[in-house]
């Protein structure tokens, strides 16, 4: 068992419980910036989606008073219940124990993910709240509920299973939520970053339920110190269940929003990723805490241009991202000249790219008909493609399929279509998944380059494309939902198995 100790914080006379609490967190798209976000001289363009994870907390108060049992679920998936102990000592510890069912049923039973994230906000809230308040707060147990928006996963099944056809306005049809009849190891993933998703949601709902922070500290500003403090520890859990620092830009979107995102320093957690609890300082607060300089990570708020529309498709194919990610960094080392020349190009383009869109955006709020006019012009042009060259030419070098043959004839159909300005393979590319960016115009019955694309999409044989129906998030990332309305949702049928 791990154990944290009690901090000096004194302890209240009367503790309030806690009522439920309901957080959601979406996922990412990189638009620009693909294995440049590793580097703090790079930024890349984020933008979040409209699909959304969400983590629901309550009392189990299932009459067993001090069983401080918690117990995680994440109904869509077969087998993925997981419930831990919180063991209390007498000299003022608090630790996290496995059930013993967890380790019985084997590895697809355990959850790093969930456990790291239990466990380190729990070392933080004995710090931050004390032992007392701490106790009082997981006495009755916990429920954790867990589900995501149904775009982060494959629905072609579901489609199947209703014989609708793999359009938008199907995905419609699916229930929220909707149950994959699989395991949580075999589900076929879009991409949108969903395990930081949903360690950003979870994270920041056990902080808000344990009083670490309170839910007014979510504010919008980025430079928020209580937003800051859920980036910081999400960045960490996230961090230390994959084994290594990556370079934060999913879970950053998640917390923020849509930005341009630059890295930060991965020495800020070197001190703090031992996975065992007596590989760690004493008080994890310090190094977390907001207000900490050493989290020396830049995020500009970035939204796209009014008229602009996101369209993702998932791509029936795969690709193992940390072995694309491996040998392009093995490629880098190997002709560190070549690379440099080419990583320079492509971080300007990457930086032209961000501010074409960023001053759309403020030619739209200083001159409507400007921006109008601006828009019909564009959809009437083909748009540049120097980011895709210099990607293709990295995937070239590297001998990594950046952008395959076949995303690239299916990336030039779309964007033949007019009113289409943008696209690309995003994140660290492959085969998984595409990304549109469509002007509608201005101009009436002017065709909708929505409707062109998907025409691509639906006649494609080439490969599979099943769309998304997620666009870009408005929301500033990681949110406090209603209660009452994810609890009505998590009751509707097709939930759950």
């Amino acid at each position: 068992m791990s154990s944290r100790s009690n901090s000096s914080n004194p302890e209240p006379a009367v503790v309030e419980r806690a009522p439920p609490t309901a957080i959601s967190a979406p996922g990412k798209v990189l638009l620009a910036g693909g294995y440049l976000v590793l580097d703090p001289k790079y930024s890349g363009v984020v933008v979040s989606t409209s699909a959304r994870f969400y983590t629901f907390i309550k009392e189990r108060i299932d009459g067993h008073a001090a069983s401080q049992k918690i117990v995680v679920r994440s109904p869509q998936f077969l087998s993925a219940a997981w419930s831990y102990q919180a063991v209390f000592t007498k000299n003022g510890t608090v630790g996290l124990v496995p059930s013993v069912e967890n380790s019985l049923l084997g590895s697809e039973r355990k959850n790093k993910f969930v456990q790291l994230a239990l466990e380190r906000v729990l070392f933080l809230a004995i710090e931050k709240v004390g032992y007392q308040s701490l106790k009082v707060a997981t006495d009755q147990g916990l429920e954790i509920i867990i589900v995501g928006d149904n775009d982060f996963y494959s629905q072609r099944n579901q489609l199947s299973e209703r014989g609708l056809p793999n359009v938008i306005a199907s995905l419609a049809q699916i229930p929220r939520f909707a149950y994959t009849d699989c395991s949580l190891a075999d589900v076929h993933k879009t991409g949108l970053g969903s395990s930081a998703a949903l360690i950003t949601s979870l994270v920041t709902a056990l902080m808000i339920h344990f009083k670490v922070i309170s839910a007014t500290d979510l504010s919008d500003d980025p430079k928020s110190p209580g937003k800051a403090f859920v980036h910081n520890v999400a960045q960490y859990v996230h961090c230390l269940a994959q084994g290594k620092v990556g370079s934060g830009f999913d879970v950053s979107s998640a917390t923020f929003g849509s930005q341009l995102y630059t890295r930060f320093a991965p020495e800020v957690l070197q001190p703090l990723m031992g996975e065992q609890a007596s590989n760690v300082p004493s008080k994890l607060q310090p190094f977390l805490i907001g207000t900490n300089a050493s989290w020396n990570q830049r995020i500009q708020p970035f939204k796209l241009p009014p008229q602009t529309s996101l369209m993702l498709a998932d791509v029936d194919a795969g690709t193992d991202t940390p072995a694309a990610v491996g040998r392009v960094l093995s490629w880098k080392k190997s002709d560190p000249q070549k690379a440099s020349d080419l990583w320079t190009q492509l971080g300007a383009s990457n930086d032209q790219l961000a501010a074409a869109l960023s001053n759309l955006t403020a030619l739209h709020t200083k001159n409507p008909a400007a921006y109008s006019a601006a828009v019909d012009r564009l959809c009437g042009q083909p748009p540049k493609q120097v980011i895709r060259g210099h990607m293709r030419e990295m995937g070239r070098l590297s001998q990594v399929p950046i952008e395959p043959p076949e995303q690239t004839r299916l990336l030039d159909a779309c964007l033949a279509r007019n009113g289409v300005i943008g696209g690309g393979v995003p994140g660290a590319g492959g085969y998984d998944a595409i990304w549109i960016l469509t002007l509608t115009p201005s101009k009436v019955n002017a065709a909708a380059p929505t409707a062109q694309v998907e025409g691509v999409w639906t006649t494609w044989k080439e490969m599979n494309v099943s769309p998304l129906s997620c666009g870009e998030s408005m929301e500033r990332g990681v949110r406090v939902e209603n209660v009452e309305t994810v609890l009505e949702w998590l009751k509707k049928p097709g939930y759950v198995h």
